[in-house]
């Protein structure tokens, strides 16, 4: 009998060739069709819209088959007359090229360089300079082990530890970095776990079945301190553990390492392991602090998610180093900016202690110019001149937060030999479509040349990125992901990455953030209702006057709220949902709106975005005559407050609303959620994860808003007809959030991945030496004389 034969995939080219082949007027009356828009970029939607307009005698034949998928996977169509070139996405992470010159009818597949040096010309125009900076980072992590599946995108440290362990763990020659690696354990210059008595993996392995044999005889509730001379003379010191089960525990996990090493088990050990007492956090933009900051320019939901994660990393330090046996407190440094006009909030403190907690604390440092400090707040998109010297200490582990926060944590993780961890929050490339081919139209505003090259090498310096969504990596099925934007891109006249970054490279973790839940808990809560201020929200809701608080008037207040909280700037889309809210006559009907977003005098604001968003809100307003049915409230920094305020809207039966055109996370909808109110948010980014559609929440496109609106009538209709639904909703939302969405979890995961990282770094070649190299000549020659070109700030000016 034979033996069956394997057919390989045809490739992209072959695909269209064959359709070219089969169906030929129909696929040029398609090609030209997109020839005939003129120069240009098609976005997906374009790409599939275009098939509407294509009539050929008998109707398409692209209802169904290879083609249509490739459309449906495409990601962007360059057009240049005669050719049509296409990026199409055949799964998350994986990318193919094609060209077809639609006169000549012929098909080619393109390289990336190809791919991008064509789309240059959309700026360019044709050019034969073979020399341009080309950024290629595979060969360097060519050797890396990775995933090939888009599933296990995310899941990089159990993929690391099970590749790893497999490799290194081979034979007992193969253990001996991992008993260097225990000897290495210093905190301020006392050793820790293993001393120099032990020399050998054999000898280690005797010292802890000894060990083993002497802690089995004591009650588990010993302390360490009474066996601790016995366990230093045969080598063993202080981290093991602080009772005698403790310690037992930790060396049960190294005996089953050493004997028969399983990816959990090792990555159970190494979480365990003493290794980070001290952690800086950069956050450098906006204004940092803990009070009266909410709404300001620049500050939304990344103070949020700082302020509750070093809380929650805190404790789960504590815990961990007495679990550990160690007399050691630990210290985290929040790293920002000192803004000496600081608007009546705490900017100007140069130090300021964390409320809740006892070890961190806001290090404010000031960007300095030729005058001296900087007195005034500056945009996120200015901040790039003042980065390189903005920093100090020296910690086990930085964690950079955003695109200036994250290349400050690299500088500082380069200079130090540390451990670092980048979260980005969110990727402006994404935010702004086709900011990398049109750079130069974008960088007098808003020096996107500066960001990118940035977020690229903070990118590739990294030890580990955590990101709280998929989405956040690698996007979805349709939709292309905040890093997997970086994998390749062109900024003509500067540079072209053909290769910046893999979203199959096992430094990307999912840890996906929390709520707090002193503050925001479910409404059903009623001994923990802050009832104090339910005169304050029904004034802030319904009080009739007008002043810089709120304006506009709720007539009937039997109506549910369809409530939504951001910035007030073109993603967030605040507009966008006054808009569409405003044209459904049965929304209208059923719910009364209200937004709480920045301010209502668009004098006050010096945020260029939130001017044009002022702007829009109030000709909306007077547009659709929102008298009586909409109550837009300035931005408010009050958290117990807002708490409330979710919990009161909860009381009325409405909803909450997240419009934005993307969101990274999506840190309202999980307050909103941990308060039991129903929640639509956005489908692009990280509340498509969040949220399971109709289950937990709805997903909505504010790309079409029309659609949005009415599902939200629906809703409430749904709801007014059975009050029950809003109730089911509401419960599958709360439990959505217990199962996925605590602080506790994240401290937890996080403080395990910088442990395993550490000791990958310090056994393999993940300490990337030959990417820090490369990097550091990228930023000597090409990122400081992109800064040159960023204004320096001028106190006073605007």
């Amino acid at each position: 009998m034979a033996a069956p034969k394997l057919d390989r995939n045809p490739s992209i080219r072959e695909r269209v060739e064959d359709t070219l082949h089969a169906h030929r007027n129909e696929l040029v009356a398609l090609l030209s069709k997109y020839v005939s828009k003129g120069k240009g970029i098609l976005q997906p939607h374009r790409i599939l819209d275009t098939l509407d307009e294509v009539q050929v005698p008998g109707g398409s034949v692209f209802a169904e088959g290879p083609f249509l998928d490739i459309l449906r996977s495409s990601q962007e169509a360059i057009v240049l007359p005669p050719f049509v070139a296409i990026a199409v996405r055949p799964r998350p992470g994986v990318w193919e090229f094609v060209r077809v010159n639609v006169n000549e009818l012929n098909v080619e597949q393109l390289s990336v360089s190809e791919y991008l040096r064509f789309k240059e010309e959309l700026v360019d125009g044709q050019h034969d300079n073979p020399y341009v900076l080309e950024l290629d980072f595979e060969p360097f992590t060519a050797l890396i082990p990775r995933p090939n599946r888009s599933s296990s995108i995310g899941n990089g440290v159990q993929f690391l530890n099970r590749h790893l362990s497999s490799v290194l763990f081979r034979n007992r020659d193969c253990l001996e970095p991992l008993l260097d690696f225990l000897r290495e354990h210093r905190h301020k210059g006392h050793v820790m776990m293993l001393n120099d008595r032990i020399q050998s993996v054999g000898r280690l392995q005797s010292v802890l079945t000894k060990a083993e044999e002497h802690l089995s005889k004591l009650p588990a509730d010993t302390p360490y301190s009474e066996f601790s001379n016995k366990f230093q003379e045969w080598g063993l010191e202080k981290g093991w553990g602080d009772t005698a089960e403790h310690v037992l525990e930790m060396m049960h996990l190294l005996l089953d390492v050493l004997q028969a090493p399983d990816p959990s088990t090792l990555e159970n050990f190494l979480g365990r392991i003493p290794m980070i007492f001290n952690v800086v956090i950069v956050s450098p933009h906006g204004y940092f602090g803990q009070a009266n900051v909410l709404g300001m320019p620049d500050t939304g939901g990344q103070i949020v998610y700082i302020l509750d994660q070093v809380r929650a990393l805190e404790n789960e330090m504590v815990l961990r180093l007495k679990k550990q046996g160690l007399d050691v407190s630990p210290k985290i440094l929040i790293v920002t900016r000192l803004i000496p006009d600081s608007k009546g909030t705490s900017c100007n403190q140069r130090l300021e202690r964390i409320t809740g907690t006892k070890h961190t604390f806001i290090l404010r440092v000031p960007f300095r110019n030729e005058n001296g400090i900087l007195k005034k707040w500056i945009s996120r998109f200015d901040v790039w001149p003042y980065l390189e010297k903005f920093a100090e200490g020296t910690p086990d582990f930085i964690i950079g937060n955003y695109s200036d926060g994250n290349l400050v944590a690299s500088l500082l993780s380069y200079k130090m030999g540390i451990t670092q961890c980048n979260i980005a929050h969110a990727l402006e490339k994404t935010k702004y479509p086709d900011s990398d081919i049109y750079w130069k139209k974008f960088d007098e505003k808003y020096h996107f040349s500066c960001q990118f090259t940035a977020d690229i090498i903070a990118m590739n310096n990294a030890d580990f990125i955590i990101t709280s969504t998929y989405q956040e990596i690698a996007g979805s099925k349709n939709t292309v992901g905040q890093y997997e934007s970086h994998t390749a891109f062109t900024l003509p006249g500067l540079y072209r990455v053909v290769h910046g970054i893999d979203v199959f490279d096992p430094k990307f973790n999912i840890v996906s953030p929390g709520a707090d839940m002193s503050i925001y808990f479910p409404y059903t809560e009623k001994d923990r209702r802050l009832t104090a201020l339910h005169g304050s929200i029904e004034s802030l809701l319904y009080d009739p006057e007008q002043n810089d608080v709120h304006i506009g008037h709720l007539d009937d207040r039997s109506k549910p709220i369809l409530f939504s909280m951001a910035r007030l700037d073109r993603v967030k889309n605040i507009t966008g949902l006054v808009e569409a809210y405003s044209k459904n006559a049965k929304l209208r009907e059923h719910v009364n709106l209200v937004v709480v977003a920045g301010f209502f005098d668009a004098k006050k604001s010096k945020d260029r975005e939130e001017i044009e968003e002022i702007e829009k809100m109030h000709e909306l307003i007077k547009t659709y005559d929102l008298f009586g049915q909409f109550r837009w409230i300035s931005a408010q920094t009050n958290r117990a407050q807002n708490g409330e305020l979710y919990r009161y809207i909860a009381d009325t039966h409405g909803a909450f609303v997240q419009p934005a055109l993307y969101e990274a996370f999506g840190l309202t909808v999980v307050e909103a959620m941990t308060c039991g109110l129903p929640t639509f948010a956005t489908l692009h980014g990280g509340p498509a994860e969040i949220i399971e559609h109709g289950v937990s929440g709805f997903h909505i496109d504010p790309y079409h808003p029309d659609q949005a609106a009415t599902l939200m009538a629906d809703f409430f209709e749904q709801c007014k007809q059975d009050p029950n639904h809003w109730v089911k909703i509401s419960e599958r939302g709360l439990q959505r959030i217990y199962d996925k969405y605590t602080w506790k979890i994240y401290s937890e995961r996080l403080m395990t991945l910088a442990g395993v990282y550490g000791f990958w770094k310090y056994v393999s070649k993940l300490e990337r030496r030959e990417t820090r190299r490369y990097l550091e000549m990228f930023y000597i020659l090409k990122f400081r004389e992109l800064v040159k070109s960023v204004p320096l700030s001028v106190d006073g000016a605007h």
